[in-house]
């Protein structure tokens, strides 16, 4: 003989077994899905608090440590750079006041070298201006004795050509007379 056994249907399941309504909503049931859920949240903290938080505290506080390095070196890499750019500047600077110091001694130093030129150059002008002055005393010396000599001569052949006979002091003492004033 066959033994069944009867089950007293309970208020979430029929005589099928079969659930009614939703069996997460069953009020028999509350009490271990509850105890579940505890037992559940209870290992999942353990799990977080333990191995997981620790290792991502771990990865931000390097994070945070290699940031703050970073910026430390940034910081001292631009007072680094800030200290270059001056250097440069005093540097250009100093260069620059060399190069006017080397251009006005250039300067005197050209200026020098003209000014000995050019009294060299103004003795030159100087020496020839009395040689010309010179030269042209004497052409105009001989100018004067030329034309003085060809009025005495004129003057004779002007009084022979008149029918005189020309006496040589007298025609010289009268050219003298006149080219005297």
């Amino acid at each position: 003989m066959a033994t069944e056994t009867t089950e007293a249907a309970g208020v979430c399941v029929d005589a099928g077994g079969s659930a009614l309504g939703m069996p997460q909503l069953c009020a028999d049931w509350m009490p271990n899905q509850i105890f579940w859920l505890v037992v559940t949240l209870i290992a999942i903290y353990f799990v977080m608090s333990r191995i997981a938080l620790p290792r991502i505290a771990a990865v931000l506080a390097e994070r945070s440590g290699t940031i703050t390095n970073d910026i430390a070196a940034a910081e001292e890499l631009k007072n680094k750079a800030a200290e270059a750019e001056e250097a440069y500047n005093k540097a250009l600077a100093d260069a620059r006041t060399e190069a006017q110091k080397i251009v006005a001694e250039a300067k005197a130093e050209i200026q020098a070298e003209l000014d000995v030129e050019l009294k060299k150059a103004d003795a030159q002008i100087a020496a020839k201006t009395a040689e010309s002055e010179a030269a042209i005393a004497e052409i105009r010396a001989g100018a004067v004795q030329s034309v003085t000599e060809v009025a005495k001569d004129t003057a004779k052949e002007l009084v022979a050509a008149l029918g005189g006979n020309p006496d040589g002091a007298a025609v010289e003492s009268a050219v003298e007379a006149r080219m005297k004033g």
